[in-house]
């Protein structure tokens, strides 16, 4: 087996003059300035899962089954299998190939024509047995790095797909709270049509009162009648609004969608604590941009590759083992036999395939150059927007707050006044519109802003109180 040792030994002192570096200084090709240029939120520190801010332990449990359960999810830590595998096929090549081969053999050779006489009808037949074991050994060895520069190409993918494959937790999470939150708001948009259509229903009793008595003209009547017709449309099509979102929560948690989903009765508080963060913070939090980087890596690395496939390969083969006409002598260092053999290849004419090649690798690297700064000033306008229009968000919902409450108290005076003959029927039903419609509002709004705080976790890499990205979400 001597000589198998000396190729190794001699491959590996070959292989040690290249080598391919996993990292490229990226120029963003804008200047990152030191702070957000939209009012930023206070800066604080949130729990380790973003959504635990909430204090809402349905919805603790609603994302950890959508992670267990969400085929979406499924699908993304299956590429991310695949592309280990796929990384790990790549650098094979960097490695001998061994293989252990084992043989036997018995022939029958027929000597014709000699002239024997004790051969039968002049045909002598030898019979003989060969048996053989060896360990054959097939190495390229990686001069000038391109193997290497394939199992990079491959490696940074395959931390792009798990970086993916990060980023679709964290979506599957603002997925699931948004719809939590909108099937919350549709529960109570449910409640408000219905408290509204109960409004109008003792509205209409008491217009039907006046007018028996000769107080109201039946115009009075027909109109209460009709508002109260159109409040019964109002829940029938919240009903169905609420029910279409539990259904579609129920889907992104991998259940039959019934709408058997029960939500809780009030939306959560808005948490205070936003972890702003830097600028220059987000290239390391957010997945989006970890996977871009990585794929810009790969495509370099591919670059590498496609140059190095213009030098010459050497390919070295060996081969150490016994060969024997008795089997019993398979082990006998004495029939030992082996061969070393070398080869070099260099490319002369592919007809242009090679450097159609390279060229073809350089244009993907300038494309993912190009992908990488648009994901990263895609990012900072996601931070920016969503830090804007969480104030604009919050100046809404202090408006509608206040118009709230001056339409209830308008309506409860304009029944008030219409029960005593001193107002219109329409003062009435424009009052109670104007109260239901400002309720309305106020509860969507409400969720909007926990949407946007959502989207504004999600555009800070997910709100890991500003720590690197390190892997997939792990739940206990």
């Amino acid at each position: 087996m001597r000589p198998i040792f000396i190729l190794l030994i001699f491959s590996a002192l070959l292989t040690s003059c290249a080598a391919v570096s996993s990292k490229r200084p990226i120029d963003p090709g804008t200047d990152i300035p030191q702070n957000w240029s939209a009012l930023p939120l206070e800066a604080g520190q949130t729990d380790s899962l973003w959504w635990q801010a909430f204090g809402d332990a349905q919805l603790d449990s609603l994302i950890r089954e959508a992670f267990r359960h969400n085929h979406s999810l499924q699908i993304a830590a299956a590429n991310v299998e695949a592309a280990q595998a796929q990384a790990r096929i790549a650098g094979a090549p960097l490695y001998p190939q061994a293989n252990l081969a084992a043989s036997a053999g018995r022939r029958k050779q027929n000597f014709i024509g000699l002239p024997i006489p004790s051969a039968r009808d002049g045909v002598l037949s030898n019979l003989s047995n060969s048996f053989g074991v060896s360990l054959d050994l097939s190495w390229e060895v990686d001069v000038w790095g391109r193997l290497r520069a394939d199992r990079l190409a491959a490696l940074a993918n395959y931390q792009a797909v798990e970086a993916d494959y990060y980023g679709a937790q964290l979506s599957l999470a603002a997925q699931v709270s948004k719809v939590w939150f909108a099937a919350v708001e549709a529960q109570r948009q449910v409640v408000l049509a219905e408290a509204t259509m109960e409004n109008y229903r003792l509205s209409q009793e008491r217009v039907r009162q006046r007018y028996e008595s000769g107080l109201t003209p039946s115009l009075d009547l027909r109109r209460s009648l009709a508002n109260l017709a159109a409040a019964e449309a109002t829940l029938s099509q919240r009903k169905a609004q609420h029910d279409g979102i539990v259904r579609q929560l129920e889907i992104l948690l991998g259940r039959y969608p019934a709408a058997a989903l029960t939500a809780r009765a009030e939306l959560p508080a808005l948490p205070e604590a936003v972890p702003a963060g830097l600028p220059a913070e987000l290239i390391a939090r957010r997945p989006d941009l970890i996977a871009a980087e990585r794929r810009l890596l790969a495509a370099d690395a591919g670059v590498a590759s496609a140059r190095r496939a213009l030098y010459p390969r050497i390919n070295l083969t060996g081969s150490s083992g016994t060969s024997s006409n008795e089997l019993k002598d398979i082990l006998n260092g004495d029939f030992s036999i082996w061969s070393i053999a070398g080869s070099l290849l260099q490319p002369v004419f592919q007809g242009g395939r090679l450097r159609a090649n390279l060229k073809l690798n350089r244009s993907q690297a300038e494309i993912a150059q190009a992908r990488y700064v648009q994901s990263l000033l895609f990012a900072f306008g996601e931070v920016e927007g969503a830090l804007a229009g969480e104030r604009f968000l919050n100046e809404q919902e202090k408006a509608l707050t206040r118009a709230t409450e001056q339409a209830l108290a308008a309506r409860d005076l304009a029944e008030t006044q219409y029960a005593s003959g001193i107002s219109d029927y329409l003062n009435v039903l424009d009052a109670q519109r104007s109260a239901y419609q400002n309720e309305s509002q106020l509860l969507s709004v409400r969720r909007e802003r926990l949407n946007a705080w959502i989207d504004l976790q999600l555009a800070l890499g997910g709100g890991f109180g500003g720590a690197d990205y390190t892997g997939r979400v792990e739940l206990n």
